[in-house]
């Protein structure tokens, strides 16, 4: 996924001319939506929201503005300019439209627009504005249980749209929406729909459309702003001093490993007992179906008769089950980094199934294509100090070689380190080895890793330890609570009171609750964790840089049925009803989440009739992570309806190399100098869309 830049939408006091009434609706909004923004951690238009800056204005709408006042009456959604106050009103809220219309924000320059594209054209020369897109806040209300009429409870879905025409004019009768919506998902369980437009929309756009579809992304239940979310630790800190104990890797539990089961196993049931005491019966309602029944309800509400589509990684899983439960609402719809859903109903399935790719996209890729750079571009691909190849080049062979005996050697003893962030840090070979198996998504931060590694090598932990403490640790001491405030309009007495409270932990347990959902009717082993000791085992022998976190994945699993012993609307299939139009899978070669093996099962379990599939020769999880021009061509032509391919399979290759991307371009002379901590944070940025439990850092 690429990301893009955007002008942020700043929230300054506005002066206002207000009544009593409006005061009194003010305050009362201020102090519920101020909870709620304050304690988010996560960014709001392009903003951090515990920067203390002004969350809430009062204001009066201007008549002088060209563009139309929001929310548009019959919009399901709400849609506001976003600014960062722009968070769903609270489920407790007892009128929530009208705490949320009390956030519109009606002068321009508070909004977040887009960059500046020549997609666009105005008639008005004066719109400062023009040819820029706008980010659009709002929310969708849906039945907790689409099984259960007689349940009046809601979830509150949280939806970004980026409107790449800009916002609704003053005058017009139409919303100046596309013709058709992209709807995205990156993926987790639990990777944040809005977050991915914020990050990504505007690529999205570009490389789907040439920029003339709008691309909507939602929070999916139990998801970071979606109401209720999935939270089963009162603060981030505690989960992560939980997260070491209970993710101790095979190599250094070998003498112990069924001592390391329990105590994993104790945690996570403890954890899943924490999830039914602040949240109920919540994780009967987080699975797959559901999901997939609140996509079509987005949909409905863009009043689109078909989706269009691109979802990515267990985005996939979510859009093969929509397209066999909705068949009929199959438009052009995309997904990227294929799973194959029946093989996750099976127990474990979501950890194994996912193994084939890694080993090649560790030898093939990382290492080999590391030679093929060389030590200009790739600091591995030098020789040690003292090293004795034969015939002076490092062989792939001799370089697998010193990276095993490597990781061997921290397997024995952790590595000492200092970082000016945390003070005393340890290299773990359970910390060490989830970050190989992150950078192997991402193909750009390979020479970053390199460096880390070939500096381990040396004896140098200073960039390792950066590395793995951002990894392992989402609680960032240094990163103050919000002050309580009160702010008050220039000329206007509007207090607005921003109380001190903590920030929200992440919503990282939903991925374990929707992955235990989808497999909650498998059989449990009858001889409990000897049966998952023996899978440890299995998956670790597989791949040691992903069969422990894989196993991690799934292992909660044992004591889902005790919580949540029947979740609503599960699907099992089948997966070859005839869609109204064919999908177009990706399914990439060294995948190191999604192997090509299960794209290949997908789409001969879908049929000919309705799906293709583009076979990605590149690297990373999913296409965007390693571009080609062919993708992008077939993906393009098949979202503007322009033809799909008459072949089964069709292959493109990657335009570029990793270690090389950009070199012999006018702009690039050389090898770039590594900002190691820079790169690695906007990588776990990244991370937290496709996989959230390998991208557990502070970005």
């Amino acid at each position: 996924m690429e990301t893009t830049q955007k002008t942020p939408a700043p929230a300054h006091p506005r002066p206002a001319k207000l009544n009593r009434r409006r005061i009194v609706i003010c305050l009362a909004a201020a102090v519920g939506l101020g909870y709620l923004v304050a304690t988010n951690p996560l960014p709001v238009a392009g903003i951090d929201v515990l920067s203390r800056r002004p969350l809430y204005t009062c204001h009066t709408t201007s008549s002088s503005s060209p563009y139309a006042v929001y929310p548009r009456p019959e919009d399901p959604f709400r849609f506001l300019p976003c600014t960062n106050a722009t968070r769903p009103p609270l489920l407790e809220d007892p009128s929530p439209a009208a705490t949320w219309t009390n956030l519109y924000e009606p002068s321009p320059e508070h909004w977040s627009w887009g960059k500046a594209t020549t997609n666009i054209s105005s008639t008005n020369e004066s719109d400062v504005y023009a040819g820029r897109g706008i980010y659009l806040c709002g929310y969708l209300d849906v039945p907790l249980d689409w099984t259960n009429t007689s349940d009046p409870r809601i979830t509150r879905l949280a939806v970004t749209k980026y409107q790449v025409a800009g916002p609704d004019l003053q005058f017009s009768h139409r919303p100046r929406k596309s013709s058709r919506t992209i709807v995205v998902e990156p993926g987790g369980p639990g990777g944040s729909g809005t977050l991915y437009v914020w990050n990504g929309a505007e690529a999205v756009s570009e490389r789907l459309s040439g920029g003339t579809l709008d691309v909507l992304g939602w929070d999916p239940r139990g998801v970071n702003t979606t109401q209720p979310r999935a939270a089963c630790f009162p603060h981030d800190a505690d989960r992560d001093r939980w997260w070491q104990l209970a993710h101790r890797y095979r190599a250094v539990s070998e003498d112990s490993s069924m001592s390391q089961l329990e105590v994993a196993d104790a945690l996570f049931e403890a954890t899943f007992r924490a999830c039914w005491e602040k949240s109920g019966d919540l994780g009967r309602f987080v699975g797959t179906g559901m999901v997939a029944r609140d996509l079509n309800a987005i949909r409905a509400a863009l009043e689109e008769p078909q989706l269009t589509g691109y979802l990515v990684s267990y985005g996939t899983g979510i859009g093969q089950t929509y397209a066999s439960m909705f068949p009929d609402h199959v438009g052009a719809l995309i997904l990227d980094g294929t799973q194959y859903v029946p093989l996750e109903w099976m127990q474990g399935g979501f950890g194994w199934a996912a193994l084939a790719n890694i080993t090649d996209a560790w030898r093939d890729g990382f290492l080999g294509e590391c030679l093929a750079a060389g030590p200009q571009y790739c600091a591995l691909a030098g020789r040690l100090a003292g090293s004795a190849d034969d015939d002076g080049e490092v062989t792939l062979e001799a370089l697998e070689a010193r990276m095993a005996k490597l990781v061997a050697s921290v397997a024995r003893r952790p590595v000492a380190a200092y970082t000016a962030a945390s003070g005393p840090s340890l290299i773990t070979y359970s910390s060490l080895v989830p970050a190989i198996y992150s950078a192997l998504y991402r193909p750009r931060t390979w020479p970053a890793m390199a460096q880390v590694l070939f500096d381990l090598e040396q004896g140098n932990a200073t960039r390792a330890a950066a590395m793995v403490d951002a990894l392992i640790f989402q609680y960032d001491p240094s990163r103050a609570p919000p002050e309580s405030t009160l702010i008050t309009l220039p000329g206007e007495a509007c207090p607005i009171a921003m109380p001190a409270v903590p920030p929200l932990p992440s919503t990282s347990e939903l991925m374990h609750l929707v992955v235990c959902a989808d497999s909650y009717d498998a059989p449990q082993p009858a001889d409990g964790l000897v049966w998952w000791d023996e899978l440890w085992a299995n998956m670790t022998a597989k791949s040691w840089i992903g069969g422990n976190s894989r196993f991690y994945n799934v292992l909660p699993c044992r004591h889902f049925g005790k919580y949540w012993p029947q979740p609503a609307g599960v699907y099992r299939g089948p997966l070859n009803r005839t869609l109204s139009n064919p999908v177009m899978l990706v399914a990439e070669t060294h995948d190191p989440a999604t192997p090509l093996v299960n794209g290949r099962r997908l789409a001969a379990g879908m049929g000919y009739s309705n799906a293709r599939m583009i076979v990605h020769h590149g690297y990373g999880h999913a296409s965007a992570a390693d571009r080609s021009t062919c993708t992008d061509d077939v993906l393009q032509k098949y979202i503007l309806g322009q033809g799909i391919p008459e072949a089964a399979e069709t292959h493109c290759f990657a335009d570029e190399k990793p270690y090389m991307y950009g070199v012999g371009k006018a702009s690039v002379e050389g090898a770039p100098e590594q900002d190691v901590t820079g790169v690695w944070r906007e990588h776990l940025q990244e991370m937290m869309l496709w996989n959230p439990g390998l991208a557990r850092g502070r970005a």
